[in-house]
């Protein structure tokens, strides 16, 4: 069965975030990811995954004024505040030793789609070659419109021709099952024909956006199939919880065993 993570965004989150690393090991998880956690101190991010053995996968770029503001990979004239967002984003990464970060592209009106795509290929391309320098890879994720309205990147394959476009091999696809069930679904044959792109993989219901034990989407299979796939990265459990986090997790042995 995949191995999966801990998105501290959304799991523990009735604790600061910096407590709830060691909630996320406790639980046994072996891997944690986390949205914005530049409010804490790198070093004290760092001492604290190390004192519970834990890796960090990645976090996300600063996404402009407000996280409402939802990126500025793809956004015109904000060429200068998305290279200082890779700045902070790189130097904390760095810090921490996540292997990945998250370039969100941000709301684009639909007339200036064509013109956002070709900032958004420049963007990444230059966050690729920074990234590689620490040994790091970039992600860009699919997201529907939905929650996320006029968001720029919103189909698997847009976001697979992108990264063909931009021509860098640490440029890769975060699958989130929730977002692309919701825009397109057929989660199965999209994981078989991307998989040589995706660089990780998120899970939720749908359409609650809760434990992955209830909805629509039968993640029994989808584990399934990765593992026939061969797929090596992990799963992210980006979930909203129903209540507590430690009274949820049930969804790890009834689906797949042990995180």
């Amino acid at each position: 069965m995949p191995r999966f993570s801990a998105n501290l965004g959304f799991l523990f989150s009735d604790r600061p975030d910096i407590q709830r690393v060691a909630a996320a090991a406790a639980c046994g998880f072996k891997a944690v990811e986390m949205h914005w956690p530049y409010h804490v101190p790198a070093l004290d991010m760092r001492e604290a995954l190390a004192a519970h053995n834990l890796t960090m996968l990645g976090l996300n770029m600063p996404v402009g004024d407000t996280p409402a503001d939802l990126g500025l990979g793809a956004i015109p004239g904000r060429e200068s505040a998305f290279q200082h967002a890779l700045d902070q984003a790189l130097s904390y990464g760095s810090t921490i030793q996540a292997s990945a970060i998250h370039c969100l592209a941000g709301i684009v009106s639909s007339d200036n789609l064509a013109s956002a795509e070709r900032i958004f290929i420049a963007n990444l391309q230059m966050a690729a070659d920074r990234a590689g320098q620490v040994g790091m890879t970039i992600l860009i994720e699919p997201m529907n419109h939905r929650d996320r309205p006029g968001y720029f990147l919103r189909y698997v394959e847009q976001a697979a021709a992108i990264v063909g476009q931009a021509g860098r091999r640490n440029i890769k696809l975060m699958f989130d099952c929730y977002h692309v069930q919701i825009t397109q679904g057929d989660l199965i044959t999209r994981l078989r024909t991307h998989l040589d792109l995706i660089g990780h993989v998120q899970i939720a219901a749908v359409p609650s956006r809760m434990e992955p034990d209830e909805g629509e989407v039968s993640y029994r299979e989808i584990f399934r199939t990765l593992d026939n796939l061969g797929y090596q990265g992990w799963v992210g459990a980006e979930y909203k919880p129903r209540g507590r986090t430690e009274d949820g997790l049930g969804w790890l042995s009834e689906l797949s065993g042990k995180p």
